[in-house]
Order: C-alpha cells, then structure tokens, then sequence
C-alpha cells in the first residue's frame, strides 16, 4: 500500500514538474498569434476633435519566444507562425534592446503618420531635422563594437546629416574598403568613430551594418498626442494617419463603419508591406471590423493585400478587403464610402 502511495506521488511530482517546465522553459523559438484590432480614438488625439461614430482601429499581431507548451499550441492553431528566434532578434541583441528598437520604430511612424495627415489636411505643421538615431546594430559587420542602439549620428565626413537619407545615399556612394568618419552623441559626450566599410551580405552594397530611424522634431498646429504604450514597430503608420486625419476634418471619415488596416507610411504617404496580414485579418475580424487595408505593393502579385484577401475568403469574413498603395488610396475609399445608415450597408 505505501508503495503505491509513493508511486502516485511520483507521478504527481514528475506531472508538476513537466508542466511547469511547459509553461516556464524557452525554446529558441518565436511564435506569432492573431493579436487585437483596438480602436485608435483613445491612442491618438488631436486638440479640439470630436470623436466620430465609427472608428479607426489599430490591428497587431502577438509575438514571443515560445515555451514548450505554446510551442505545440503553435503547430495545431491556424495563424499561429513559429520562426528561429535568431531570426526575429539577431544574435548579439538582447530581448530588451529590440523591444527598444520596435518603440523606437513605432515613434517614427507616429512622425510620419502626422506628418502626411496635416498636410493632407492643410493644417500648420513644422519639420525640424536633428540627425538619425541608431536603431540596431548588424553582427559583425563595421559597427559593431563602435556604435550603439540610441546613438545620435551628425554628421559624416563632417557633412551635416539631417535624415537617414542623407547617410544611406552617402555611404553607399562609396565603396568597400573606404573609410567613414562619423560624429555621434551618446550620454551627453560627443564623439568620432572611423569606419571602414564593407559589402552588405549578399550584396556588393558598402555599408557599416546599421538601421536608422530619422531625428525629427515635428511642432503641429492643433497639437497631437499619443498613447500607444509598449505597443512597438511601424505597421500601425496608415492607420495612424487615417485617424489623425479624421479627427482634423470636420467631417466623420468613419461614416459609422469600424476601419481597420495596417500598413507603414513614409513622408511622402506610400503605404509600405508589413509581416504578419493573415494574423491581423483574422484579428480585425474578431473585433467586427467593416473594412481591411491592405497595403497593394503596386499590384505584386504576393502583396499583402491577396494574402489578405485570400485569408479573408479562408475565415469567410463579411469584413471588406481593400487594396491601398498610399494614404490617398484608403482616404479616397472613406470619403466614396456610403454612410453606415443600415447594418448591412454595401460598402
């Protein structure tokens, strides 16, 4: 009898242990997961607006490294993706530096996104340029050991740098083997880092082994905030300008539709592709969402909008899928739209 009393309890403690190591342990292993489809009139406001009667949501997909448990979860749920860790954060970069690089990307497309709906609104708007910031370092390659995730680039060759432009289109005007002098800033000190560059995997292309983000202090008139939290990247940037857009107009874009996208937005308005669409569909779905953009990527033929579409066809979603290449696109659509007077308005 006290042997099967041991016995049982052996198996108790060993299915305790295999649990919480399921639970506990990470693998290499990153898993992606349809996230939330969350309405932007509480992330973005503008001073003065009021609010509309639809609204503009903010679509993201859920990612960490896997545990054993969420590891086989991964495998048997639809839209879960499972990638090599190493290919999310590169090796070298610790899970907090690229959380930092996602929120730094994300207050890049908040730039941008007020940017191209104040213009478009013909609001007051003031661009100062500032120089770049280091968003993350290449294993490696030329910067590594010299700069550091937050490093604020001025100049190179003692030519002013304004923008990340200004460096790319410089240093690959060079060639492998030649040396750069960059200035930087990093706590407080000024300092100079000399660089020899060197081809860019798979590529002939000179470069030092950096992502950038431009330094930018953009003064609007009203003024406009947001709350986004450690919510990180630059896929919300469409959306982020649809909203910000709506709340300038007087008119409501929403129409009393639910608008959900995603998509990054340059300066210029182009809507550019983003990772994870058949998540974020799926997302926007569960949330009730009336409309998808997608960006279109000029009619390629594996552009986000036919994953999109596809997927939307897969989960049998009433949701309308609809391609963009700008901001224009998607601002177009909204203002032919016809107002939501009956649920099922044909949109």
């Amino acid at each position: 009898m006290k042997q099967n009393t041991r016995y049982i309890l052996f198996v108790i403690l060993l299915l305790i242990i295999v649990f919480c190591f399921s639970g506990i342990y990470r693998m290499p292993y990153y898993v992606y997961k349809p996230g939330a489809a969350d309405a932007l009139d509480p992330i973005v406001s503008v001073d003065g607006s009021e609010k509309s009667e639809g609204d503009m949501h903010l679509v993201t997909v859920r990612g960490g490294q896997a545990t054993p448990f969420q590891y086989v979860m991964a495998k048997i749920l639809p839209y879960h993706q499972i990638e090599k860790l190493e290919d999310v954060i590169p090796e070298g970069v610790s899970e907090e530096e690229y959380t930092q690089a996602q929120l730094m990307q994300m207050e890049s497309s908040q730039e941008a996104s007020t940017v191209v709906a104040y213009e478009a609104a013909g609001a007051e708007l003031q661009i100062d340029y500032k120089g770049v910031y280091v968003v993350s370092v290449v294993k490696d390659l030329p910067a590594d050991g010299q700069l550091k995730q937050g490093d604020h680039i001025t100049a190179v060759d003692d030519q002013r740098v304004k923008e990340a432009t200004d460096l790319t289109s410089y240093v690959t005007s060079k060639h492998v083997g030649d040396t750069i002098t960059l200035k930087i800033e990093r706590d407080d000190k000024q300092l100079e880092k000399k660089l020899k560059l060197q081809a860019l995997p798979d590529t002939q292309i000179p470069g030092i082994g950096i992502t950038l983000v431009t330094d930018r202090d953009v003064t609007e008139d009203p003024e406009v905030t947001f709350s986004s939290g450690q919510i990180g990247g630059p896929s919300a940037g469409l959306m982020f300008s649809l909203e910000i857009y709506d709340q300038l107009e007087e008119e409501d874009m929403t129409k009393g539709f639910q608008i959900c996208g995603t998509g990054e937005v340059d300066y210029e308005g182009n809507v550019g592709r983003i990772g994870g669409i058949d998540k974020k569909v799926v997302a926007a779905d569960k949330e009730g969402c009336d409309v998808f953009f997608a960006p279109n990527e000029q009619d390629a033929e594996d552009s986000n909008y036919q994953v999109a579409k596809q997927t939307a066809e897969d989960i049998d979603t009433a949701m309308k899928v609809v391609p963009v290449n700008t901001f224009d696109d998607a601002k177009k659509y909204l203002e032919e739209m016809p107002a939501n007077n009956k649920k099922d308005a044909s949109l």
